[in-house]
């Protein structure tokens, strides 16, 4: 499949009293800006408006009609001033742009406050923004409130308004499987499926006694599944997974392969245990860490919610996520805490490929049961963790930020932990479990709060609780 670059359309203000002749270069600069970063662009014709900018609703109008001739070809707009511009004109032309609008406003220079050269940008932006508060029209400010297109700040403005970009588009409307239904024991992961519709989210629900059928219905010599065998032994260590397991996994990867291709599936929850270890008997740890590795979020235990989470991360960070339990202290330091789940996170979150092993868990009371679980640690890196509930109607979502540590675990832990340090995380804690959140957390590589915030805040319509 072949990706296009995320594109931006690219809108320059205009007022009559103002140095007109600034938006030509305002032009040039914002081409620059955008590719130089590895954007794509889309800009209107310099002969279709005056100085191929906007100033009068006609002209704002002129600019949406192009705009939606372009429908579905940019996931975002930058509203550029290069001068106090007109609002009028700016409101008209996007009030109906339906994606994520950067504000960006060019700073004045010192020794250049003369009539022909001062933008009065720094004012102007206001005049913008309380025209679109006032219609209700979502948009995007970032810091500084000024600022050049060929600085590294905007350069950085970029970035992380692609990730906004990202994230919005990914998340209004999305497919995700629920294959097999919630396990008794687990109240915690309870949702509603008709909350989720309300935010653009499709539920496909799936019996485990169907998945079971297709799986016992595939030969051991298919040859998806002899292909589907490679593709694990290549993605982690399989070298002590007796054989009939190894196909016992691949012939359900399989069959989850099916549902997520017949059903156009972006994210799937797994009831995990414990049918598949009785009746199957295999763990399916691997199978959720290899969907995640190759980009289809996948959550354990049925949680929802955690898969909502899942796929929002992978979105802003352009890199899998993983689905954890809040697990153990770690020795008395009040900010460190073991975040750990059986073997069901991606090899790129880890610091080495993981070996698959016999959960032993299961391996207590059912021996040979539990083949499946890719254990290993987690990596050291920046970490952004959230989670969301359903309830009364609404999606209430956290974000917060982190780092997993290069501390030790020892060796006879099992499954795929890491170490996490979270400044004040005792008071975050409490405040989890007041807000009624569950006891796993959802991670990723890299510090996206801010966008995250941002994404889910002002264009998708979820609450967003403070844990701070």
């Amino acid at each position: 499949m072949i990706m296009r670059k995320q594109t931006f359309a690219l809108f320059f203000g205009n007022r009559g009293f103002m140095p007109a002749e600034l938006i030509e270069g305002a032009r040039e600069d914002m081409v620059k800006a955008v590719t130089r970063a590895g954007f794509d662009y889309l800009m209107m014709d310099k002969d279709a408006t005056r100085y191929g900018a906007v100033e009068t609703r006609e002209e704002g109008l002129a600019y949406a009609k192009w705009l939606k001739s372009h429908e579905g070809e940019f996931d975002g707009v930058i509203l550029c001033m290069p001068i106090f511009i007109d609002e009028n004109g700016a409101i008209a032309a996007l009030q109906d742009a339906g994606v994520p609008i950067l504000m960006q406003a060019y700073p004045d220079e010192i020794g250049k406050m003369d009539f022909k050269n001062r933008r009065d940008a720094y004012c102007g932006k206001f005049s913008v923004t309380d025209v679109f508060e006032q219609y209700k029209v979502p948009y995007t400010v970032m810091k500084p409130h000024v600022v050049h297109p060929l600085s590294d700040q905007f350069a950085e403005n970029l970035r992380d308004f692609a990730a906004v970009c990202r994230v919005v588009k990914g998340m209004r409307r999305f497919n995700i499987g629920c294959i097999g239904a919630r396990t008794t024991a687990f109240k915690t992961v309870r949702f509603d499926e008709v909350t989720m519709q309300r935010h653009g989210i499709n539920v496909e629900s799936f019996d485990l006694s169907e998945l079971f059928e297709l799986v016992r219905g595939k030969a051991d010599d298919d040859q998806e599944v002899l292909a589907k065998i490679a593709s694990l032994e290549k993605y982690t260590d399989f070298s002590h997974v007796p054989q009939d397991k190894k196909i016992m996994l691949a012939k359900i990867s399989v069959v989850i392969d099916q549902y997520i291709k017949e059903y156009r599936l972006d994210a799937v929850a797994l009831r995990c245990w414990n049918e598949m270890e009785t009746y199957l008997r295999v763990c399916p740890c691997v199978l959720v860490s290899e969907l995640n590795d190759r980009g289809i979020t996948c959550s354990c235990e049925i949680d929802m919610c955690s898969a909502i989470t899942m796929r929002a991360l992978s979105l802003a960070t352009e890199g899998p996520a993983a689905c954890l339990d809040w697990n153990n202290n770690y020795g008395e330091d009040p900010n460190k805490v073991i975040l750990f789940h059986c073997g069901s996170t991606a090899q790129k979150l880890m610091k080495a490929k993981g070996e698959v092993t016999s959960h032993k868990m299961f391996d207590k009371t059912d021996p040979g049961s539990g083949w499946g679980t890719n254990e290993g640690r987690i990596a050291a890196f920046p970490m952004t963790f959230s989670n969301c509930k359903t309830e009364d109607g609404k999606i209430t979502i956290y974000f917060s930020e982190g780092e997993f540590t290069e501390d030790n675990i020892e060796k006879d832990f099992f499954g795929c932990a890491g170490v996490a340090q979270i400044p004040d995380l005792q008071n975050k804690l409490i405040r989890l479990a007041r807000g009624g959140f569950k006891h796993h957390t959802t991670v990723a590589n890299g510090h996206v709060k801010a966008v995250l915030e941002e994404a889910f805040r002002y264009y998708l319509g979820y609450d967003v609780v403070s844990i701070e």
